[in-house]
């Protein structure tokens, strides 16, 4: 049995009218006093309003798993923000767990998605950092500020550890995001914090690339795709391999120097090294195929060059020869994106270049699955974003 105090009862029962009354209140105003009573108030009780959309993958046998969900409105605690979400972007991680391709364990029933923009609307006590109305992009590591990978990291990753973007509201630390410009649309700058951050670990990591290097890129995806635009604006030499002439063209297009069509040159490595670049190779390859195309990767590569493991796109595994890797002479870094401080550096870097993504496609939060859908084809040429309305 609980005993209250007169005093803590009077208190009680001030709170509860205090709430009845201003249920009565229109517009925003009752809208914003119900935030706040429910950021002071937990305990209460939340009223339609602050309900909101979110969608989940229920399970991880296929995309028909993935449901939208009406749920409670999150408040932020202390030191903590709420974001409305403005735009979301896919990577191939978001669909991995449901072929049976993710390199960690995955959960099922979590909101799907690393990758977001929007505007802060409310925050919790000792936020020092935002305030209502600033624009911001999501970390992909919420707990990665720099140093050393915390341990564990990796199985807390948005989408497949804990509950990712892929909703209407959602409720992080205030070092979890990180300042987006006003010259940057919440669209562009969904597409940065996974495929940009990553594109600008791996030129600038150990041996950062300098003008006149080259570099691989393998195929059209959102990676590949900042990794030649990031490589020409520090005077790279950028080669692409693709598998059609229309992509083709749209590499070009972004200043891609040499193009090579693996279809049309199945042994593209050793073409790429002997013929390009005259038997010396590159002085890095971006490594996005994963299993099916790291022979050929090492093949490219020259003796003391960087093969930068990203992705793993393939199915197909073939092995790797160890007496192949050793012969190669390359440094093979395995990357996990970049933490806070590499997102900042490529925020301001890509801010100040003036340059955009390539957005193969924009739908609505409402066809979120037919975005899914859409990246399961593998056609794409650059970022598929999801867009919400006000």
């Amino acid at each position: 049995m609980v005993f209250i105090s007169e005093s803590g009862m009077v208190t009680f029962w001030w709170v509860l009218n205090f709430f009845v009354r201003s249920c009565h209140d229109d517009g925003t105003i009752a809208q914003r006093k119900a935030q706040q009573r429910f950021r002071l108030y937990p305990w209460l009780k939340e009223t339609p309003e602050m309900s909101m959309r979110a969608w989940r993958f229920d399970a991880l046998s296929s995309l028909s798993d993935l449901s939208v969900h009406n749920e409670p409105m999150p408040a932020p605690q202390r030191g903590e923000v709420l974001v409305k979400v403005r735009a979301v972007s896919l990577n191939y991680r978001d669909i991995a767990p449901t072929l049976g391709r993710y390199v960690w364990p995955a959960k099922s029933g979590l909101i799907p998605c690393s990758d977001a923009a929007g505007e802060i609307v409310s925050v919790g006590e000792n936020v020092t950092v935002f305030r209502p109305g600033d624009r911001v992009v999501s970390s992909f590591h919420a707990r990665w500020l720099g140093g050393r990978l915390p341990a564990g990291l990796m199985l807390e990753s948005y989408g497949t550890g804990s509950d990712g973007w892929l909703t209407e509201y959602k409720v992080v630390s205030q070092e979890a995001v990180v300042p987006l410009p006003e010259k940057v649309s919440f669209g562009e700058g969904a597409t940065l914090p996974c495929a940009a951050v990553t594109a600008w670990n791996a030129l600038s990591g150990s041996a950062p690339m300098r003008a006149g290097q080259t570099v691989l890129t393998l195929g059209t995806g959102g990676v590949s795709m900042f990794v030649v635009q990031l490589a020409k604006v520090v005077g790279a030499t950028v080669i692409s391999t693709t598998s059609s002439a229309e992509k083709a063209e749209r590499l070009k297009a972004l200043g891609a120097d040499h193009i090579v069509n693996y279809r049309d040159v199945p042994n593209w490595g050793r073409y790429i090294k002997d013929d390009i670049t005259g038997g010396t190779g590159v002085d890095c390859v971006v490594e996005v195929g994963g299993p099916a195309t790291i022979n050929q990767s090492l093949d490219a590569v020259r003796w003391g060059g960087e093969v930068v493991l990203v992705g793993f796109l393939s199915s197909d595994n073939p092995g790797i020869d160890y007496f192949h890797l050793k012969g190669s002479g390359a440094v093979v870094r395995s990357v996990a994106v970049g933490d806070r401080p590499m997102l900042e550096d490529l925020v301001r870097a890509w801010t100040a270049s003036g340059l955009k993504p390539v957005i193969d496609s924009v739908f609505p939060f409402d066809r979120a699955r037919e975005a899914f859908d859409h990246l399961m084809t593998g056609s794409h040429v650059g970022k598929i974003v999801i867009t919400l309305s006000d």
